[in-house]
């Protein structure tokens, strides 16, 4: 008899969300005669799944294992399967093969489980019903996990069935309290498994069951799960603790402990072990989740079981303040609760006390990363959970909210996330109508979080991006109609959650020291104090003044700063220094007072002003010239406008500048102007990361080089306008780094004064001028507002010497009594300013001097008895020579002087070696295979780095400084500035151990050559 059902049309189809028409269309028509129900109830149901296709296949695989089960099904419960395995394709496949309790949850619908109803069903699970003893080993584990999946299922069911009828927001707390009952349930049942493993011997020495009862062991749950808001698949984080039973007594204090100490922790160790591996271990039904006891005292590293005296005492004597945000909490979850509630009492105090810890801000930050360490940056905005705008933003605000405030206020103490969040809301310190839109946002991203998970019951934060996951995951959720929809949806709540986050943290912080009526909330200031604090600032009490200086009033710009400083407090607080930051933003305000693009900048520039923010707190050296030239602000604007300007640019600038200026001290104090100008444009390029190193020699040469042109071309004019009678030519000779062009920000302006007396006038005569001209130049360069000092130490005879000499005195000096550290020092020698046929005439000196025709083995030696004695007598007292970035092992010196003395010994040969630059000088050497690649690689890693610190630590703190600092925050400042990832200091320091260990270890083969060593000073 023919089917009187019509075939389906593949339009009714796609109206119920399939998407394989031709496919579904077969097998529903094979499904219709195993279901009870008509063809439109039977497409009605579907209908309700999220996934109709993936619905579809496990319904069948349903029917033609269980065909009476699927046929007994009414409409209302087929619906309710659909809408099940359509979510859940992993429950399908799971009640596939365990259909057992399938047809009682139809029946009824879904619901939520209580703990006690969770408890007694899983432990009923794992004990055998004829002898009451609880299973051992997989077999336990295998029983627990099918009666784990079964509850779940019914509080999916019941998530889903609230969610159809849109309230899947509304139900979120109840279902993630139940989800943690449950696995609290599972936790102490697989304990009961676990002590049966033990007595049985299934995994080790079987253990005496009076000892194993004696073993009273704790499980403490942190994280969601401590929180009673686990997700569906998430790591439910724990701690364990032990103690022994006590021997029965007159009374307890009489009784003695069972087990001795070291047997407890080896049993406990034991028990817990197993726990573990109940939940999480491969067996015939799948791991539910994984139990992670990684946050327990020193981690992975530490030991996974614990008395209850010894971990309290870590808590007390070495515990870091993320350890006390974790414990924020913990509850008891399974084993022995009594001993559970005397841990966490024994450590509540501790935890409302740890804002008060020292580097409490920077344990929190750390913690933050700990969550995000392992994530692919690819991933990261695609993240629910740890992206920008997901739900650590949220957990965390609120963390650091109540450990801030909750020392001071009780009814912050407080596990939940959301019922936190109420609490700060009605204790004032968020803002009424602010907390209610985060607390939706998070119920909006945890009921994604969920439902992602749902679907292949594993862990998951990612958002699809593809249209049928959008789909799906629409369908689910009941958030969205569409794909496209809950994505925007999605954008938008991340924008909110992200803005959210700055104005909690931030604008009470305004309302404390402004009048804000239109805010709900009005910290004191002792909150507010405990607030700043809290984000990184060292001086709570200073910051307030500021704060209060820059919103006060009504004006336009009160009204901007109160609106921006949220967003610039918290950038502010990213860097090293928010104090010293916000003092400058004070300043640089102040000055711009009158600037109407200014304020405009800082309100539509968002890159500008946050650009601003990282200078301010991230150097001193450029904050502190930036106070001098405020206008400069303008330049964060644009990439171009932090670029160097080139030499030839600048020279005729200063040039210019000097000509329209009436008298020397008006000329040099305009050129001073202007180089400052330059080397703060160079200082904010570097510090924002726009340049780099190279680029940062090349504008400080330009700036350097072309103050001096200028002011000796104004006191060449200053001469002839006061007719004075030309007495000679001056030239200058760029030294050091300053010669080779290798300048930093900490780096000196080494120079050599060579004069040549004019046409009959008396070389002394000359040289009286010449010295008095240079004197005059080093007055003109010197800047009250910003040090720049002309060093003319590497002249002939050095300080003893005079400091300008002729160039035949010159000739006759190096020719007769030079010794060879100064020809080693003319190998950077350079032309830089003045007269350029006089320069030259030097530098054609300096070759005869620099690139000698033969260097015997005796120079060699005494270049390295030298350097030697450098080692062994100009290291500072007290210093570590191993932080030592100039004269330490592998530092600058180490690779100068090898370099140059390479230079010294085949220079005369070998044109390319004739070069002022370090490193062109190591690369023609490597060409030339006087050293190897690899060995030359080490020596320029080694020279670069240390250049880059000395600079970094210039920049940061405004002093020059040779060694790398020990201090923590001093180390975070070069970080920062050498745009290194925040609080990784470490790496810092073990990358200059690195490269410097392996530069020295050149040195001392290719420069002190240990075969060939004559002298005992040799490190």
């Amino acid at each position: 008899m023919a089917d009187p059902r019509p075939e389906l049309k593949l339009a009714e189809l796609a109206r119920a969300g399939f998407q394989e028409l031709t496919a579904s269309r077969t097998a529903l028509q094979e499904l219709l005669p195993c279901v009870s129900v008509t063809q439109s109830e039977l497409l009605a149901a579907f209908a309700a799944a999220a996934d109709p296709d993936a619905a579809l296949v496990r319904i069948r695989a349903l029917a033609e294992g269980e065909t009476e089960l699927v046929a007994s099904l009414d409409a209302e419960q087929l619906v309710r399967l659909c809408r099940l395995v359509g979510a859940s394709p992993a429950l399908g496949d799971f009640f596939v093969r365990r259909p057992e309790g399938l047809a009682e949850l139809l029946a009824r619908g879904g619901a939520l489980v209580p703990a006690e109803q969770a408890l007694a069903v899983l432990l009923s699970s794992v004990h055998d019903t004829a002898t009451g003893v609880a299973l051992a080993g997989p077999a336990g584990w295998a029983e627990l996990r099918v009666a784990y999946r079964s509850l779940l299922a019914s509080v999916m069911l019941f998530d889903l069935e609230r969610t159809a009828e849109g309230l899947a927001l509304e139900s979120f707390e109840h279902v993630a309290s139940s989800l943690s009952a449950l696995a609290g349930a599972a936790v102490e049942a697989s304990l009961a498994v676990a002590r049966a493993s033990l007595a049985a011997g299934v995994s080790g020495p079987a253990v005496r069951r009076e000892r194993i009862d004696a073993t009273q062991l704790a499980v403490i749950a942190m994280g969601k799960c401590g929180a009673e808001e686990l997700n569906v698949v998430s790591d439910v984080d724990v701690v364990f603790i032990a103690r022994s039973a006590t021997q029965p007594g007159t009374d307890e204090d009489a009784g003695a402990d069972l087990l001795n100490t070291d047997t407890l922790i080896r049993i406990a160790t034991r028990l817990a072990s197993e726990t573990m591996r109940g939940i999480h271990d491969p067996c015939i039904e799948p791991p539910l989740w994984e139990l992670d006891a990684n946050l327990r005292p020193e981690g992975r590293h530490g030991a996974l079981v614990r008395t209850l005296g010894s971990i309290l005492t870590y808590y007390e004597r070495w515990a870091k303040g993320w350890e006390f945000q974790a414990l924020l909490k913990a509850r008891p979850l399974a084993g022995d609760l009594e001993l559970g509630d005397e841990f966490v009492a024994g450590t509540r105090d501790a935890v409302w006390a740890s804002s008060n810890r020292e580097d409490f801000v920077g344990s929190v930050q750390r913690m933050r990363e700990r969550v995000t360490e392992h994530i692919d940056t690819d991933d990261l905005e695609v993240q629910l959970k740890l992206g920008p705008g997901g739900l650590r933003d949220i957990e965390f605000s609120v963390q650091l909210l109540q450990l801030v405030h909750g020392q001071y206020d009780d009814r912050l103490h407080l596990r939940g996330t959301l019922p936190a969040l109420q609490a700060l809301v009605d204790g004032g310190y968020i803002a009424r109508s602010d907390g209610e839109r985060l607390a939706t946002d998070y119920r909006f991203l945890r009921v994604l979080e969920h439902r992602l998970q749902l679907r292949e019951l594993r862990r998951t934060a990612i958002m699809p991006l593809d249209e049928e996951g959008l789909r799906v995951l629409a369908r689910a959720s009941g958030l969205a109609p569409t794909g496209v929809a809950l994505l925007r949806e999605w954008e938008s709540v991340k924008r909110e959650v992200r803005e959210l986050h700055l104005k909690i943290f931030y604008a009470p912080l305004l309302s404390a020291v402004a009048a804000l009526p239109e805010e709900e909330f009005a910290l004191g200031s002792a909150e507010a104090r405990a607030r700043l604090a809290s984000i990184g600032f060292r001086d709570p009490e200073g910051a307030i003044r500021h704060l209060a200086e820059l919103t006060r009033g009504t004006s336009r710009r009160a009204r901007i700063h109160r609106n921006l400083l949220p967003v610039l407090l918290q950038w502010l607080a990213d860097g090293t220094d928010p104090d010293f930051g916000l003092l400058a933003f004070r300043r640089v305000s102040e000055a711009n007072r009158e600037s109407p693009w200014y304020l405009r900048l800082l309100r539509d520039g968002a890159e500008a002003a946050e650009r601003l923010t990282r200078v301010l707190s991230s150097s001193r050296f450029a904050a502190e010239l930036l106070e001098t030239i405020p206008e400069a602000v303008a330049w964060l604007e644009s990439d171009a406008a932090l670029l160097p300007r080139a030499l030839d640019t600048l020279r005729d600038e200063m040039r210019s500048l000097a000509s329209r200026r009436a008298t020397v001290d008006e000329a040099g104090a305009a050129l001073r102007g202007v180089h400052r100008r330059e080397v703060l444009r160079l200082a904010m390029g570097r510090i924002t990361g726009v340049i780099d190193e190279p680029e940062v020699a090349q504008g400080l040469d330009a700036a350097h080089t072309a103050l001096l042109d200028a002011l000796l071309i104004m006191l060449d004019r200053a001469a002839v306008a006061a007719e004075q009678p030309h007495e000679f030519d001056l030239a200058l000779i760029g030294m050091g780094r300053y010669g080779g062009g290798e300048l930093g920000f900490a780096s000196d302006i080494d120079l050599i004064a060579v004069f040549q007396p004019a046409p009959s006038i008396a070389v002394d005569q000359a040289a009286r001028a010449a010295i008095k001209r240079v004197t005059e130049l080093r007055r003109l360069v010197s800047d009250p507002r910003f040090p720049v000092d002309l060093d003319f130490d590497l002249r002939p005879e050095g300080k003893n010497g005079p400091i300008a000499r002729s160039l035949e005195a010159s000739r006759v000096y190096y020719e007769r009594w030079s010794v060879t550290w100064e020809a080693q020092a003319l190998l950077r020698a350079r032309p830089v300013a003045g007269d350029s046929t006089l320069g030259a005439a030097f530098v054609a000196l300096a070759d005869q001097i620099r690139y000698p025709a033969t260097f015997t083995d005796e120079q060699v030696r005494e270049v390295r008895r030298m350097k030697a004695r450098v080692e062994a007598e100009r290291l500072p007292r007290g210093a570590d020579p191993k932080r030592h970035l100039k004269l330490g092992p592998g530092g600058l010196t180490d690779v100068e002087w090898l370099v140059q003395l390479l230079q010294l010994r085949n220079g005369a040969e070998i044109p390319a070696l004739r070069t002022v630059s370090t490193l062109s000088a190591l690369d023609a050497a490597v060409d030339h295979e006087l050293i190897g690649a690899e060995d030359a690689a080490h020596l320029a890693d080694s020279w670069r780095y240390a250049s880059s610190v000395r600079s970094a630590l210039k920049l940061w703190n405004g002093r020059a400084s040779d060694s790398l600092p020990t201090d923590r925050v001093e180390l975070e400042g070069i970080a920062s500035v050498l745009g290194l990832p925040e609080r990784r200091t470490s790496e810092l320091e073990e990358r200059w151990f690195s490269v410097s260990r392996r530069a020295r270890g050149v040195v001392e083969r290719e420069f002190f050559g240990y075969d060939e060593l004559e002298f005992p000073e040799r490190l």
